[in-house]
């Protein structure tokens, strides 16, 4: 574990969200008050050094002015926000963020703070994620950025970034666990009582949470339906079938409420399940594979990847290594 304080500058800006904030800032003091080291030096910085209107409307008073930060330091980040926007396009900010990022170890972000980056020109060709309501924007507005709205968040490199508010505290997690090890990363998840850190490859939104619109009685029916019956035929044209609908029909409702396909959906729903099974029970992967609907160990194991980036028995393999660690 080294012990020479790694500089750490957090970027906030007006309508940043406080907890994008906290969960970075509180995670880092925990390091150091248990490593009983100044293991880290956090600053949270704003242009000028003006106080920052935050979520809940409430004002941070910053720590100093962005301009006037030096380098080298070991990690700039950006929070995100509903602001996230506004501070993408304010060309002073995205020129000073251009100029701490010259001279970073890495550059992060939280949530929507990966707007910000993306703006600085510091995505491009990389597999990014940020909060999934916004992801099809950030893609939309900087094609050569691939954004995955899968994960919590994504390791590329030198370049970090996360999902919504919360998943904060796991990147932060991940990222003391890779500068001072696991024992650290371990004993400051137990003193901020939360996981280890959930697994970056873990879903932003499950399928279990994605709630049709209460005036699409057919749809929610169906949805329903899927999550209680993963084990029956859900194709598309049983699934119409029972919806009294079109294929075609049911396959647009589909995509215009959830955003995804039928057929994309009960893949999801079964993968999902599976994963808590994988997490809960010792049952042997044939017996999760049926119970999920899967056809054969094999289908699982290929939606598995497609949807963690990881198979079945890795998953199920890690959680048990996290158990023992925390024992």
């Amino acid at each position: 574990m080294t012990t020479t304080a790694r500089r750490m500058v957090i970027i906030g800006y007006d309508e940043a969200e406080l907890l994008d904030i906290a969960c970075v800032t509180d995670t880092l003091e925990a390091a150091n008050r248990l490593a009983g080291a100044p293991l880290y030096e956090v600053s949270v910085v704003s242009l000028r050094g003006l106080p920052v209107r935050v979520s809940g409307g409430l004002a941070m008073v910053s720590q100093g002015a962005l301009e006037r930060v030096r380098g080298p330091l070991d990690t700039v980040l950006v929070s995100g926000g509903h602001g996230h926007t506004r501070a993408a396009e304010d060309p002073e900010l995205i020129a000073q963020v251009r100029r701490l990022a010259a001279r970073s170890r890495r550059v992060a972000s939280v949530c929507t703070g990966a707007t910000v980056l993306a703006a600085a020109g510091l995505l491009d060709g990389r597999r990014v994620t940020t909060h999934w309501a916004y992801a099809d924007e950030l893609a939309h507005r900087h094609p050569a950025v691939t954004v995955d709205a899968r994960p919590l968040y994504v390791l590329d490199g030198d370049v970090c970034t996360s999902a919504g508010v919360t998943s904060a505290l796991d990147l932060t997690l991940a990222l003391v666990e890779a500068d001072q090890g696991p024992d650290l990363a371990r004993a400051v998840a137990r003193w901020l009582v939360t996981y280890m850190q959930r697994p970056g490859d873990q879903a932003q939104l499950s399928v279990y949470v994605k709630d049709p619109p209460p005036e699409h009685r057919i749809l929610r029916q169906i949805v329903l339906h899927i999550i209680g019956n993963l084990d029956a035929d859900l194709g598309v044209e049983a699934l119409a079938a029972r919806a009294g609908v079109s294929e075609r029909h049911l396959s647009r409702l589909f995509l215009a409420q959830l955003g995804d396909s039928p057929a994309r959906f009960v893949r999801t729903a079964r993968s999902e399940a599976a994963a808590r099974l994988l997490e809960s029970t010792a049952l042997p992967l044939t017996a999760v594979a049926r119970r999920c609907g899967f056809g054969s160990t094999e289908t699982m194991r290929q939606a598995f990847r497609a949807g963690y980036g990881t198979t079945p028995s890795a998953h199920r393999a890690a959680l048990r290594e996290a158990r023992r660690s925390r024992d």
